[in-house]
């Protein structure tokens, strides 16, 4: 679950690397938080991301749609904008130059940071994770441990939610490789990164198919498939692939969604099929499962710090 946008993707080229960067952080509304990042990227600094103001609290605003009640703007209300330059005497200049009343009254706040190898500093929080005994995923640059019968599942963190070390992901997966998959088709709705249908298809399955309502994550779900030698077709919710039932059907989204979803969701499995769901809090998963039961009975199949996986297979009418 991202909480940064913008474009933290610049080149950092003639840049001191013995001296200390300069990071600049206010907070405002989405509209002006979004002008002053772009304006901001436009006069040169060297980076510039949007994080909920309120991440981490009970105020944090998760960013969720669905088919037909997608949010208009994709945007927390209270936003940290946080821009890096090269020194303090460039970042105070360039905030100069914007626009009259673009900040409005905000408290700009400097900070020296220590220039670092930002690439390999981001690459070293990644480690190779193991979902299970068999199944490990592995960032491009580890060099995947061909031991026994261990399946290595190359993902690298990227825009699009899903790499595993999430307790959500991780349950899901724990889920795939645990049940026999051998000559399945396995939806994977609300895909992200293609994660749960790569490892379907890695671990057995036939076929797998992702959908999304955000074409990140079909593009990501694409280059995903590909990297790992395997073909799982993904596209928005209305693709004409995923308009039939299977008998896998994993969701890893979110509780309210999940909720809307429901009918939908069912609608997908077929008869004696399995219906897995996660980014359910343990405190929400009563809520969830009475609120499939005129469709679906599914129950807590794992906890993980916290968060839960459910799973119900569809009884023949």
């Amino acid at each position: 679950m991202q909480n940064a946008q913008g474009n933290p993707n610049t080149t950092m080229s003639n840049i001191d690397n013995a001296a200390p960067l300069t990071q600049a952080r206010l907070t405002l509304p989405f509209q002006q938080a979004d002008e002053v990042s772009d304006a901001l990227m436009e006069l040169g600094a060297l980076a510039v991301s949007l994080e909920d103001a309120h991440a981490d609290t009970e105020e944090e605003q998760p960013l969720f749609g669905e088919p037909g009640m997608e949010p208009e703007t994709v945007a927390w209300d209270s936003n940290h904008v946080i821009a890096l330059f090269r020194n303090r005497e460039e970042a105070k200049q360039l905030f100069a130059e914007l626009p009259d009343g673009m900040v409005n009254l905000a408290e700009v706040e400097f900070t020296d940071v220590p220039q670092e190898d930002w690439v390999r500093l981001t690459q070293s929080q990644f480690d190779p994770i193991p979902i299970t005994d068999k199944l490990w995923i592995v960032p491009s640059w580890h060099e995947p441990q061909h031991i026994d019968d261990r399946i290595n599942l190359v993902l690298d963190p990227g825009l699009a939610f899903g790499t595993g070390s999430h307790p959500t992901t991780n349950l899901c997966l724990r889920w795939l490789c645990q049940h026999s998959l051998q000559g399945l088709q396995v939806l994977d709705y609300g895909c992200g990164s293609g994660i749960l249908g790569i490892a379907a298809l890695k671990l057995g399955a036939q076929s797998a198919v992702g959908v999304d309502i955000d074409p990140q994550a079909v593009t990501s779900t694409e280059y995903n498939s590909s990297r790992n030698g395997v073909s799982m077709p993904c596209g928005l919710p209305d693709y004409e692939l995923a308009k039939s039932q299977f008998p896998v059907v994993v969701a890893n989204i979110l509780s309210n969604p999940l909720k809307l979803l429901a009918p939908s969701l069912c609608a997908h499995v077929q008869n004696g099929g399995h219906l897995v769901l996660s980014g359910v809090l343990a405190r929400q998963a009563d809520e969830v499962c009475q609120h499939y039961a005129q469709w679906m009975h599914i129950e807590v199949w794992a906890e993980k710090d916290g968060w839960v996986c459910l799973h119900g297979q569809k009884l023949a009418a």
